[in-house]
């Protein structure tokens, strides 16, 4: 039975330049026969929640298309779409769901449409962690063997959790850190589309940015958490043909 105290939203809008193949949404690029938002929603399905919202952008009517006949082949929870018509940062992205999460009283679980190996078992802990500590808002983190190029997590000496930052802003110490954020969020509704809209896009891409959320509600003094509960193999996303056969390579290794 879905929950009434969650829903999914699941960013899939982007062009994924890097994958060299203008005519595909990055998020059906297939990964051993299947698109790689099928993994994910898939996994969202298995959370149960009162329903999945994709926000869609660059070549949406090929990615509505994949929702609709994948809908037609559940009976389980509704799946509904919003277009992001610019590509302006994941924080845009979210705020483009407004409408469709209007009296939902409920958590927000913010996924990737293009990280497909993400386990129903790691945001099940997830949920369980959020719910159990009271949290306002929550982030799913990783360790890395290499942290380069992640958001790193800073904790104070007790443990707690400060904030994230970015590797572009982080100091040698920082970057020493090898707990990353995972770019998974639970965040409670009724105060997100409010730390949304006052978010900047001061930054060298002027985007708008979901990590920037997550340090707002924390100075308006929310309870904000991090949980290390997902592997760094897990969390891993497709941003180019590179990514794409290593995670191949990894899957036929593990099934071997």
């Amino acid at each position: 039975m879905p929950s009434q105290n969650l829903a999914i939203a699941i960013l899939a809008a982007g062009k994924g330049k890097r994958m060299k193949n203008p005519d595909l949404p990055k998020v059906l690029t297939l990964l051993n026969g299947k698109p790689l938002l099928e993994y994910v929603l898939g996994t969202s399905i298995l959370v149960n929640p009162e329903k999945i919202i994709v926000i869609v952008g660059h070549q949406k009517e090929k990615v509505i298309d994949f929702l609709f006949n994948f809908e037609k082949g559940i009976n389980t929870v509704p799946i509904e779409y919003v277009v992001q018509s610019e590509q302006m940062g994941t924080g845009h992205a979210i705020l483009q769901a407004e409408s469709n999460l209007e009296g939902f009283s409920g958590n927000l679980l913010i996924l990737s449409g293009d990280v497909p190996l993400l386990k129903n078992e790691t945001l099940h802990k997830f949920l369980d962690k959020h719910l159990l500590n009271e949290m306002d808002a929550s982030v799913l983190t990783a360790f890395a063997p290499d942290p380069t190029s992640y958001g790193r997590i800073l904790r104070d000496r007790n443990g707690e959790f400060q904030r994230i930052v970015e590797e572009k802003d982080a100091n040698d110490s920082e970057k020493k850190i090898n707990e990353i954020n995972s770019g998974v969020y639970l965040i409670k509704n009724n105060i997100l589309f409010n730390a949304l809209k006052g978010v900047r896009n001061i930054n060298a891409q002027g985007e708008y940015y979901l990590t920037d959320v997550i340090e707002i509600l924390r100075n308006n003094n929310y309870k904000v958490g991090a949980f290390p509960l997902a592997t760094f193999e897990e969390i891993q996303g497709i941003n180019s043909i590179d990514d794409l056969n290593l995670m191949l390579k990894n899957i036929n290794q593990n099934n071997d």
